[in-house]
């Protein structure tokens, strides 16, 4: 081995020295010939470490973690001690990726399971293996008075790059596992998990950055971005921002999509057991699945929010069509409820009241000019069925409804019932978020506690808040 070789000459070299008349020029080579040996490549330890995070990259967890420990098997006698640590460590790094990556630590019980099912959490296994590394670093720093072969330095620099990635593991998992918690939240603070993505990113993003950790750094990398980009469109969408909501969500989609075609590559071959065989896509991991289903929530809550501005654009049988993809189709559930029961209108009013750069539907050119919104104009309806017109006739009442019933809408989980005898309409209200009211409005009188118009609006006022999705992030979980 290479670590060997280097000590024996090391020691030879010692030996001669103090053997006979110390002689500059000879010392020179044979400091020069030490160098080039210890800086010379080790081809076989190098190709270990590149294919074992190649396969990592590609969330093949269990393949690397066979791949090293069957490397370690190969290599035990005659490796020497830092190789065989580094390779332990880096199994039960596959091993800690696999559970992160499926999300199996969310929701644990501490203290709730017996000792033969106890299951250690993340923040254990990653600070166990986070030791490990610990101690292979030492194992490969120099002594004062001795230089490091080529070899033990790059494993004590590799280690030293994981220990900082174990690091923010960790505090990714705190934040997966405060997000689990918000799922029976009424309110997200998007901007408070962006802050603390935003935190991470800056504080790990350069510290593991050796060319062969690159795939596990673009990963962390594509991680944080799609998650840090969902969560701040979340954010402006409830602010009704078009542009930087859009810009978001389509960033999000499109690493997404180069992630989904590192799967769409890999095939899992199975052998029947009456011969023959066949090939199957192999199973993302959950936090990917889950990062999809936020993404495909998140574009079903835009387009609802801006159908007006995103009508503009195609004829009104492509935009039904585009809409019904979506899940759920807020825009389809509100007009066959409509038609069923017989609705004068649904809205979904914004108050835009305090908010200086508001200025209509869709994209405004930053430094265009637009009058501030006065009196009705500051309730403006994001969405109205049927006609896409808020009813004017109505919209007086409506106004005076939500600001005389504020408390009570802003509980967000009330359903707020009027009715006004002098037009003999019923008005029904429910606050999905703070600046949005769903308002939905029949003639005639209706009752109270109409299970199906009550059941309704909770049902589309607790899915527009989003919340649900973040129950999901723990796997088998119903949103």
């Amino acid at each position: 081995m290479m670590v060997h070789g280097s000590v024996f000459a090391l020691a030879v070299f010692e030996r001669d020295a103090a053997c006979r008349k110390f002689n500059p020029e000879s010392s020179a080579i044979m400091g020069e010939a030490l160098r080039e040996d210890e800086l010379r490549p080790v081809p076989r330890e190098r190709a270990v470490l590149e294919s074992f995070f190649t396969q990592l990259g590609m969330f093949w967890f269990d393949r690397a973690k066979d791949y090293v420990e069957k490397e370690k098997e190969q290599s035990s006698r005659s490796a020497a001690a830092i190789w065989s640590s580094l390779l332990a460590a880096l199994a039960h790094l596959a091993a800690a990726e696999k559970a992160y990556h499926n999300m199996t630590f969310l929701g644990q019980k501490l203290g709730g399971q017996s000792f033969f099912s106890r299951k250690d959490s993340i923040r254990t296994i990653y600070t166990s293996l986070q030791n490990e590394l610990k101690k292979v670093v030492s194992m490969g720093r120099p002594a004062p008075t001795s230089s490091t072969p080529y070899l033990e330095e790059l494993l004590s620099h590799l280690s030293e790059q994981l220990c900082h990635f174990t690091q923010a593991r960790m505090e990714l998992a705190d934040l997966y596992e405060k997000m689990h918690c918000l799922g029976s939240q009424k309110t997200v603070n998007s901007e408070e998990l962006v802050s603390t993505l935003e935190s991470i990113l800056h504080k790990y993003s350069s510290r593991f950055h050796h060319p062969i950790l690159s795939h596990l750094e673009s990963g962390f990398q594509v991680e944080v971005d799609v998650l840090a980009q969902l969560l701040r469109c979340q954010a402006q969408i409830s602010e009704w921002h078009f542009l930087p909501s859009l810009l978001n969500l389509h960033g999000a989609h499109a690493k997404l999509q180069a992630w989904a075609h590192v799967f769409e590559r890999q095939r899992e071959t199975r052998k029947h057991l009456f011969g023959g065989q066949s090939q199957k896509a192999v199973q993302p991991p959950h936090l990917y699945s889950w990062l999809q289903r936020l993404q495909g929530a998140l574009l079903a809550k835009f387009s609802f929010y801006f159908h007006e501005a995103l009508s503009r654009q195609a004829p009104p049988s492509e935009m039904k069509a585009l809409t019904a993809r979506t899940s759920p189709d807020y825009f389809g559930k509100i007009s066959a409820f409509v038609r069923k029961h017989d609705a004068t209108n649904v809205s979904l009013v914004f108050d835009n009241r305090g908010m200086e750069s508001f200025q209509g539907h869709g994209y405004h050119h930053p430094h265009s000019y637009r009058e501030a919104p006065k009196g009705v104009d500051q309730f403006p309806a994001v969405v109205s069925v049927p006609g896409g017109e808020r009813p004017l006739n109505h919209w007086p009442n409506v106004i005076m409804i939500m600001s005389d019933r504020a408390n009570e809408l802003n509980t967000l989980d009330k359903v707020t019932y009027f009715y006004d005898d002098k037009v003999q309409s019923t008005y029904f209200m429910t606050r999905p978020e703070p600046h949005f009211t769903l308002v939905v409005i029949f003639d005639g009188k209706k009752a109270e506690k109409d299970s199906h118009i009550v059941g309704f609006l909770h049902e589309i006022s607790g899915s527009l808040r989003n919340s649900k999705p973040f129950s999901t992030l723990k796997p088998g979980s119903k949103g």
